[in-house]
């Protein structure tokens, strides 16, 4: 395995759901550190390397997350069954019978399964009715509650699906949990090494927390930082499998990086977008202008901080979002990273009141 697929394993093996991402903010810290200058954390936890360019241009903020959508434990049934909520978006119907871990304080992974009733039992119209996952319960061996507390299991404790890293048949297509936004981190640390005295300004490389309940590490990174132009790097939505339509995804793996022009959460800066496009043409990087209505990214909260900046988000289309197990096309990593190094290095003073003005 390269040195490039051995940081995508770490990082997406890695556990880390809103609030507790401690174990992904070590990694990160480990793989800027050769290449920044000094390092910015703010006080949820979001950590950001400073590179200085080669002039006095503007302050540019690269940034991934670093959560990934799971659970917390809830309770803990006496007969030691454990009861548990969701951290961010999940799709009901992806949960039954799925392996997951429990992550104890000590970090110890214990492993367990969401239970599943057999078909058997089932009315037929029970079998058509999606489960709450209030009503769902995670099964991890326990005989007891008094056993899952001698295990060093308690409500607050994380919950993530357990998928390894694996390298497919085709070895373009990667499969991982954490996808979302572990490929957002990795893209903020190789713009990190190629951007080090070969950019306008300075850039702040790196990634938020909390992104998947409402984007709040993105205000107090922002603050934090008081970037002029951010750049969120993240995940979108293919519409290259089965059932997708092009009102639900626009995009195909492998066939570049999203330029994403409005979500949710954000208009983009249209002039942002003409340049983005420019830059992609002229460096021969293969892109796909799209949209998300129905989600958003950082950029939603870093162009409403201060008093207001250009934020885009640059997006790696990503299958089966938010489940247990998704895939990437490298192609498409690669693409994001080329256009987030040469959208940075076009980005000067000249060029950041020219958006601004727009």
């Amino acid at each position: 395995m390269n040195e490039t697929l051995h940081m995508l394993k770490r990082l997406t093996d890695a556990t880390g759901v809103p609030g507790n991402e401690g174990e992904v903010r070590s990694l990160m810290r480990e793989y800027l550190e050769p290449h920044v200058e000094s390092f910015e954390q703010d006080g949820l936890g979001s950590l950001f390397g400073r590179v200085t360019g080669n002039g006095e241009g503007p302050r540019v903020m690269i940034a991934g997350h670093m959560d990934e959508v799971g659970f917390m434990v809830t309770r803990i049934e006496d007969s030691g069954f454990l009861r548990f909520q969701a951290l961010g978006g999940w799709w009901n119907q992806v949960l039954l019978a799925q392996r997951m871990d429990v992550v104890t304080r000590s970090g110890e992974k214990i492993p367990g399964v969401i239970g599943a009733k057999p078909p058997h039992v089932l009315p037929v119209e029970a079998r058509k009715k999606p489960v709450e996952i209030k009503d769902m319960f995670l099964d991890i061996g326990a005989t007891s509650k008094e056993q899952v507390a001698e295990w060093g299991i308690r409500p607050g404790d994380t919950v993530v699906p357990h998928c390894e890293f694996t390298v497919m048949k085709n070895e373009d297509f990667l499969i991982a949990k954490a996808w979302d936004n572990r490929i957002g981190c990795a893209i903020a640390i190789e713009a990190a090494k190629r951007l080090k005295n070969d950019a306008p300004g300075t850039v702040f490389s790196g990634a938020t927390v909390q992104e998947e309940v409402g984007l709040r590490g993105a205000v107090t990174a922002a603050n934090l930082i008081k970037p002029d132009v951010a750049i969120a790097v993240d995940t979108g939505i293919p519409g290259d499998t089965p059932g997708m339509t092009p009102a639900e995804g626009l995009s195909k793996l492998g066939e570049g990086v999203q330029v994403i022009f409005f979500d949710a959460t954000t208009v983009t800066n249209p002039r942002l977008i003409d340049l983005i496009v420019e830059v992609a043409k002229a460096e021969d990087i293969k892109y796909q202008l799209d949209l998300t209505p129905g989600g958003g990214t950082d950029a939603g909260r870093f162009h409403l901080s201060g008093v207001g900046m250009p934020a885009v988000a640059l997006t790696v289309p990503v299958r089966y979002l938010h489940t247990n197990v998704s895939i990437i096309h490298k192609a498409d990593y690669e693409a994001a990273i080329d256009l987030v190094v040469a959208l940075t290095k076009r980005l000067d003073n000249e060029t950041v009141q020219w958006l601004k003005e727009g």
